[in-house]
């Protein structure tokens, strides 16, 4: 289509921010209706979202009208998210963990050099820059938009052109293709395993606890909101500090770091103090953030942005999926232990391998939703995925650009 004749449309951030609720409420109501979509534990916001990509797609390829949505409010959504995670976490998790939290962790750092390694050779292979495939490996797949992002003047440094529309883009069909595994995988585990979660009470989300005894108030959201924007005010200020450091590191991983430290040092420092980790209301208000962060994500997508890199970058990423798939039931899944839990944390690294934490941790919410709770999942993949990703991702990026350099 002619760029002349495309009539730009901007959705400003509170209408954004309030289309992306009724792209969820869709996202729901066609779970309930389509029955493919529960079987295989595709995500609510996914659904939705990705049918709001596609009226976009419409507008734009029919009419010519492109919509452009205002993130502003996704983007908190995100630190919303991450610090709440960081606020349920204990330093005893890390112990409870244990084996299978050091096991995934070793898995994902490998897996980010099977990413370089699978990107790099398959740009090689169709006469493309290996810098190219890089760029399309870990720094857009398992390091998504924000590393994508950071990262880009240093790949258009080594001569890739268009190395942030290149990056973003793989981001974004990875984001789609890890909404859309996850699911898949876990039911041809649980299936052919014959898996099931413990009877007992679901646990979604974040884990919390006596869930029973907990009523949500106004007062005990205000709580949780307070103490997520005390972590986000101190993350924020540790981010600065890094930046002039020299340091490339999303927010959300500071603001993370720093309400782990709040909610390990906090509640001993002042014991009378109710402090709103693992409760029902943090958890209401991580889903929320999850959930909408995701609808937003997909809804705002631009499809058509894609259509110029689509073969060589189609093909990348059908390499890279494969890639991901043939990692997760052959090496992951056994090594965790083969049982329900790691059929869990197969929809969730399926997620973030080539998409984002939240579409992990969106993957294993709807996975338990049918097939019962998986609480220590939800303990070491955010662990994992998080934190301790982007900071190797980081070291092993510079390292291979610094070899394809040499």
């Amino acid at each position: 289509m002619n760029e002349s004749s495309v009539q730009i449309v901007t959705i400003e951030s509170f209408l954004a921010y309030t289309i992306g609720i009724v792209v969820f409420f869709v996202g729901m109501r066609l779970n309930r209706r389509i029955t493919f979509l529960r079987e295989y534990n595709i995500p609510e916001p996914v659904t939705g979202g990705l049918a709001a990509a596609l009226v976009t797609l419409l507008l734009y390829s029919g009419f010519g009208i492109e919509l452009n949505f205002e993130l502003e409010t996704r983007d908190r959504l995100l630190v919303y998210f991450f610090t709440a995670i960081g606020l349920n976490a204990r330093f005893s998790d890390l112990l409870a963990g244990g084996r299978p939290l050091a096991t995934l962790l070793v898995l994902t750092l490998g897996f980010i050099v099977v990413q370089d390694v699978v990107g790099v050779a398959g740009a090689m292979l169709i006469g493309l820059p290996g810098e190219l495939g890089l760029l399309a490996g870990s720094a857009s797949l398992i390091g998504g938009h924000g590393t994508a992002i950071a990262w880009a003047p240093d790949f258009a440094a080594q001569g890739v052109d268009g190395a942030l529309e290149i990056g973003v883009s793989a981001a974004t069909l990875g984001l789609v293709v890890a909404s859309l595994i996850g699911g898949p995988i876990a039911r041809f585990l649980i299936n052919r395993h014959a898996l099931a979660g413990k009877d007992e009470a679901s646990v979604v989300g974040i884990a919390y606890e006596d869930q029973d005894q907990e009523t949500i108030q106004h007062t005990s959201i205000m709580a949780v909101i307070l103490a997520i924007h005390t972590a986000i005010i101190i993350g924020w200020l540790a981010h600065q500090a890094l930046i002039e450091a020299g340091f490339k590191l999303p927010l959300f991983v500071t603001c993370l770091l720093a309400a782990i430290v709040l909610s390990n040092t906090v509640p001993h420092i002042f014991p009378k103090l109710h402090w709103p980790a693992r409760t029902r209301s943090l958890a209401l208000v991580s889903d929320f953030s999850l959930g909408l962060f995701l609808a937003m994500s997909l809804m705002s997508m631009q499809l058509w942005s894609i259509a110029g890199l689509a073969g060589p970058l189609f093909l990348l990423l059908a390499l890279q999926t494969l890639a991901a798939v043939l990692f997760i039931l052959l090496v992951l899944f056994r090594l965790m232990g083969s049982d329900y839990q790691a059929a869990v944390l197969s929809a969730g690294f399926g997620g973030f391998a080539l998409g984002a934490t939240p579409t992990a941790i969106a993957n294993m919410t709807a996975v338990t939703k049918k097939h019962g709770p998986a609480p220590l999942a939800f303990i070491i993949l955010p662990l994992v995925a998080a934190f301790f990703v982007d900071v190797t991702n980081s070291i092993v990026l510079q390292s291979a650009l610094n070899l394809l350099a040499d």
